[in-house]
């Protein structure tokens, strides 16, 4: 990661899953799929940030 970042490292998911978190209680009807791609695009998520909220925000 670059050391000439504006936030400190950890700080973007952080964001990420409070507002996923948001949407899924606002807008239960929506599949979280949708949602996570919503996100996704919004905060410009790599394929392994993608893979790691797939796994903890599941549909279970």
């Amino acid at each position: 990661m670059p050391t000439n970042t504006i936030h400190p490292p950890g700080d973007k998911m952080k964001k990420v899953i409070q507002e996923l978190s948001e949407l899924i209680a606002c807008k239960p009807e929506k599949k979280r799929r949708q949602l996570l791609e919503k996100v996704a695009i919004k905060f410009d998520l790599s394929p392994n940030e993608c893979a790691f909220l797939e796994r903890h925000f599941n549909d279970e």
